[in-house]
C-alpha cells in the first residue's frame, strides 16, 4: 500500500514560501521603479513612523525656516511692501529723511543723506547719523555691513568735516555723506536715526546700494544743507 502524505503538511510551507517570494520581488520591483523615476536620487524622503496604535503615519519633510520679517517701523510704505517712511506729509517726529543719487568712481560709492525739519519747532542737530542697518529688497538685513562714524575706514572716501552743533529751524535741512566700496549684494532700505539713541525709521532708497555681503559704510557728520 502506498502511503499518502496529508495535504496539510506541505501546503503551509509552500504558502509561506510564496508570501516571502511575493514580498521580496515586490520590494525589488519598487526599488527598480524608484531608480527609473529618480535615477539621481534627488527626491527628499519623508519621515515614517506609527501613531502608537500600529497604524502607519507618514509626515512630510521639514521645510526650511521662513525669511526673517522686516525690521519694525511705525510708518508704512504700501507701494514697496516693507514698512518705511511715507512719500508725503510730515512724520510725527517733525523730521524727514531723504537721499540723493548714488555717485560711483573707481569702486567708491557715495550718497547724500538729508534731514529736513518739516515740523513747527527748531531741532538741535549734532554729530553723525546713526545707520542701524542696511536692508535688502525683502526687508532682511544685509549681513556683515558695519556702519561707522567718519570716513577714515573707507578707502578713497573724502574727509569728514567733523561734528558741529547747529539748529534746524522749520523748513531747513541738514546733510551728511554716506560712503562705501562696491560689493555684490544690494541694499534697498536704510534703518537710520538722526543720531545714536533716537528712534530709527526705514528709508526706501531710490537707487540700490551695492554694499554687501560684508562692507564698511562710513558717514560724515551732519552739516547745514544751505
Amino acid at each position: 500500500m502506498i502511503a499518502i502524505r496529508p495535504r496539510g503538511g506541505w501546503v503551509r510551507p509552500v504558502v509561506a514560501a510564496c508570501v516571502v517570494m511575493t514580498v521580496t520581488s515586490g520590494c525589488g520591483l519598487s526599488a527598480e521603479l524608484d531608480r527609473e523615476r529618480d535615477p539621481a536620487r534627488t527626491a527628499v524622503p519623508s519621515a515614517v513612523g506609527t501613531d502608537g496604535s500600529g497604524a502607519l503615519r507618514i509626515e512630510p519633510p521639514e521645510l526650511p525656516s521662513s525669511v526673517p520679517l522686516p525690521l519694525p517701523s511705525t510708518e508704512s510704505s504700501p507701494s514697496r511692501g516693507v514698512p518705511g517712511q511715507q512719500g508725503g506729509g510730515c512724520p510725527a517726529s517733525g523730521l524727514r529723511f531723504g537721499t540723493g543719487p548714488v555717485d560711483a568712481a573707481m569702486g567708491l560709492r557715495g550718497m547724500t543723506l538729508t534731514l529736513t525739519n518739516c515740523g513747527k519747532r527748531p531741532y538741535a542737530v549734532g554729530g553723525y547719523p546713526d545707520v542701524v542697518a542696511v536692508l535688502g529688497p525683502e526687508g532682511t538685513r544685509v549681513g556683515g555691513v558695519r556702519a561707522v562714524a567718519g570716513t577714515d575706514q573707507v578707502p578713497m572716501a573724502p574727509p569728514d568735516p567733523g561734528p558741529k552743533a547747529f539748529v534746524l529751524r522749520p523748513g531747513e535741512r541738514a546733510r551728511a555723506g554716506l560712503y562705501w566700496r562696491m560689493a555684490a549684494e544690494e541694499g534697498s532700505y536704510l534703518r537710520v536715526a538722526p543720531r545714536t539713541g533716537q528712534a530709527a525709521v526705514t528709508l526706501p532708497l531710490p537707487e540700490p546700494l551695492d554694499i554687501g555681503p560684508r562692507n564698511t559704510l562710513g558717514a560724515t557728520a551732519w552739516v547745514p544743507a544751505g
